[in-house]
């Protein structure tokens, strides 16, 4: 089983720049030992089982209480039994079809 979560989770309330906080978020991702992607709009996770991708996105929420009043949290989650390694599969499917590498992050 597979479940890929695309997420975005800033705080409303600390202004134009939210790179910090991304990035603190980014080091829970990291440190939860998920394969994951970074892009300049969201972050994408695979993990096994969507009770796994679920406690990640509390983990990143809480980290963000610590010092946030609000904060945004867009989702979402591709579920799908019986495969795995689709982060970087679906991609990969697309290019053979295509014949040709593309540009990816």
């Amino acid at each position: 089983m597979s479940v890929l979560v695309e997420f975005s989770i800033f705080p409303l309330d600390k202004g134009e720049s939210v790179s910090e906080y991304v990035a603190r978020v980014l080091k829970i991702v990291k440190n939860s030992g998920v394969e994951y992607v970074l892009t300049p709009m969201a972050t994408i996770v695979e993990t096994e089982d969507p009770d796994s991708a679920m406690e990640l996105i509390k983990k990143c929420i809480k980290e963000l209480e610590k010092d946030c009043n609000r904060i945004i949290l867009n989702l979402k989650m591709d579920y799908r039994k019986g495969k795995s390694g689709r982060l970087t599969g679906k991609v990969k499917s697309v290019e053979e079809k295509l014949g040709e590498k593309l540009k990816t992050i």
